[in-house]
């Protein structure tokens, strides 16, 4: 059972635009950061974005300017929008929170979205 739930991957010409979505489930509370790493094969797994509480976002640098991560406290949702997207981006990306299942504080997990990108 995932405590996050990811959805909005899929195939996209280069160039295109996805949004990706990320909900915690019903029993986590009292989420502080929030943010997605991806990973491609052959690759590392790397931290493409993550979001503090108040809304303020850092970017690794292959993304700036083309990705924008947002989130919705009131629905426990973080939202990562990519825009001019490259084969570069390939990759299965995975969300994360901080937070409180029930009453267990740890860091939780999407299961992965595939985001493919065409030429």
């Amino acid at each position: 059972q995932a405590q996050l739930v990811e959805s909005g991957g899929g195939l996209v010409q280069a160039g295109g635009a996805l949004r990706l979505s990320c909900a915690a489930s019903g029993s986590m509370h009292s989420i502080t950061t929030m943010g997605w790493y991806r990973q491609a094969p052959m690759n590392q797994r790397e931290l493409v974005a993550s979001i503090s509480p108040d809304g303020t976002a850092s970017y690794i640098d292959s993304v700036k300017g083309r990705f924008t991560l947002t989130r919705d406290n009131a629905k426990n949702t973080v939202y990562l929008q990519m825009n001019s997207l490259k084969p570069e981006d390939i990759s299965v990306y995975y969300c994360y929170a901080n937070g409180i299942d029930g009453s267990r504080r740890g860091t939780y997990w999407g299961q992965g979205t595939q985001v493919t990108v065409s030429s």
